[in-house]
């Protein structure tokens, strides 16, 4: 069963044995590190999206981190569109609206996500709609 939990109350986590969380539009979550782990400064986990699928434009209460896993993507961020390759790594600080798309229309997208809160928030910027990023990703 996972995680395993070791003595040391670390975990060991494998994805393809966790749940994942269908977000609509083309994105299922996969939740990693949470405060259900006892994690108390970060969440992290996988996102995949499906061929030419693309995230609202958003923006979080905390810092997060983005590592393309899978795909060929861009991250749309201050006006600008940057191609990325596997195992680029993004920085977003707090409140700067951004997403992330999957170019091909044939392959799926996988990126690896950290914020750097378990109470990270995520905003949309056409609605105004902010929700617990948890709540989103069935982290409860």
């Amino acid at each position: 069963m996972y995680p395993i939990k070791t003595p040391s109350d670390a975990r060991l986590l494998r994805p393809s044995a966790l749940p994942r969380h269908d977000r609509g539009g083309g994105a299922c979550t996969t939740s990693l590190v949470s405060p259900a782990l006892g994690a108390t400064t970060f969440i992290s986990g996988i996102t995949e999206f499906d061929p030419g699928t693309a995230i609202p434009f958003h923006s979080h209460n905390c810092e997060e981190s983005v590592v393309l896993l899978e795909g060929d993507a861009v991250m749309d961020i201050d006006g600008l569109e940057y191609r990325l390759q596997p195992l680029d790594t993004t920085f977003i600080p707090p409140n700067v609206v951004h997403r992330f798309r999957n170019l091909s229309a044939t392959q799926p997208m996988k990126i690896l996500w950290t914020y750097a809160s378990p109470d990270a928030t995520r905003t949309l910027r056409d609605t105004g709609e902010t929700r617990p990023v948890a709540l989103e990703h069935a982290n409860r």
